[in-house]
């Protein structure tokens, strides 16, 4: 019986995950697997790692002082590949939790860097809320979250990629004005198209028109921005939206934006992951994330600035 990487992996995740089935699941193989590597740790190394019992998973004060250690030597594994250059030697699976937001803007060519910096690295994609993502992040269902906040809950990995300004919009059908500045009376005589409730946009448009109980206004939230972006464009109201998810419509004319005075708080977002579990090749990719974002937020502030 051989020592191995596989079986330290699966040690770290069953300690990490609490369970031999979600270890399996995060390491694409089976529960039976799983117990073997650790049956096998256990006797090569002659100690009880963990206690098993009614589907429940403990470590053992001797499990708890080998953790870190087992940790240790995945680290210096990567520590090893990457210092050879030689990052197409990992093979993995990076679960990624995106907002629609990133989908729509700088999303495609942070995949296609990430692929050419690890080529055997399979990207599974979540695209969900903010707090979603925070919440499966937590759970270690996902290693990386692109979100915006605000957040919750701090975590250890925490890289900066840039804010964006929410605009108002409306279709060329509507007859809202777009030359001058507009007045609420006039901006509520359509439906105003939101973020999904819960939201940090949703909350503060909601307070913004709460004042004005005298006018029928009507909020239309959408856990779609790409639907509520369509629904404006086919006539359906006004919206808030990032402006760089549609500065292509406004140049097709498909959209026009609107003069309006106030608009929700910019959006702040970040890579977050878990700094002190995850594997390196995780923080890597949040760096990639910050090099795309950076460069796409520099090429949508020249296209804005060249075409005013």
């Amino acid at each position: 019986m051989k020592f191995n990487l596989k079986q330290l992996e699966a040690f770290v995740w069953v300690a990490d995950l609490s369970s031999f089935r979600k270890a399996a699941d995060r390491l694409n193989t089976t529960q039976p697997n799983i117990s073997s590597r650790i049956a096998s740790l256990e006797s090569l190394l002659d100690v009880t790692l963990m206690e098993r019992d009614a589907g429940s998973v403990r470590l053992t004060s001797k499990g708890q002082e080998l953790l870190e250690h087992a940790r240790m030597v995945l680290r210096a594994t990567d520590n090893l590949i990457e210092a050879a250059n030689q990052d197409a030697l990992l093979n993995g699976v990076l679960r990624l939790g995106v907002t629609e937001m990133v989908v729509h803007t700088w999303l495609r060519d942070f995949l296609r860097e990430l692929k050419e910096r690890y080529p055997n690295i399979t990207v599974e994609l979540t695209v969900d809320l903010s707090a979603n993502l925070e919440k499966e992040l937590f759970e270690r269902s996902i290693d990386l979250a692109l979100q915006s906040g605000p957040f919750s809950r701090q975590t250890t990995g925490n890289i900066h990629l840039g804010v964006y300004p929410l605009i108002w919009i409306c279709s060329p059908g509507t007859d809202l004005p777009t030359d001058r500045p507009l007045q609420l009376e006039e901006l509520v005589r359509y439906p105003i198209l939101t973020h999904a409730r819960g939201t940090q946009p949703y909350e503060e448009v909601a307070a913004h028109f709460a004042a004005r109980r005298d006018l029928p206004i009507r909020l239309v939230p959408s856990s779609n921005l790409a639907a509520c972006i369509h629904m404006t464009i086919d006539g359906y109201g006004s919206a808030t939206v990032p402006a760089a998810m549609v500065i292509n419509e406004l140049e097709s004319t498909e959209l026009r934006q609107i003069d309006y005075a106030w608009t929700p708080r910019s959006l702040s977002f970040h890579a977050r992951y878990d700094a002190e579990k995850s594997a390196r090749f995780v923080q890597r990719a949040a760096e990639i994330a910050s090099e795309v974002a950076t460069r796409f937020s520099q090429q949508f502030e020249a296209k804005i600035n060249s075409a005013g």
